[in-house]
């Protein structure tokens, strides 16, 4: 006999599950690394928002933040790490299995 525990729900990763973090998620999965503003336009954050949600994965280990200078202009660039792929992939196939397919 199945147990409310056993429902697929249960496995959600809440990190990822956000609304803005799960879309961060998605717009890096389809890039190796994208720019700072390219995902704030990507995914319709104010750059606070983004800063904050990126803050909260990175120290998760789910994505690398790399800050650079193109001549004297600050660049900061996000990428899933392996962990961070992973912790995606899997969230992906319980959303599947709760939808059945």
């Amino acid at each position: 006999m199945s147990t409310a525990s056993d429902h697929p729900r249960h496995k959600l990763n809440e990190l990822v599950h956000s609304p803005v973090r799960f879309s961060i998620m998605a717009a890096l999965a389809r890039a190796e690394s994208l720019d700072f503003m390219d995902l704030r336009d990507a995914i319709q954050v104010s750059d606070s928002v983004l800063s904050k949600q990126l803050s909260v994965l990175e120290k998760a280990g789910y994505v690398k933040i790399k800050k650079t200078f193109a001549g004297k202009m600050p660049r900061t660039s996000a990428s899933l790490t392996a962990n961070g792929r992973e912790a995606w992939t899997g969230h992906l196939q319980i959303l599947r299995d709760i939808a059945g397919g």
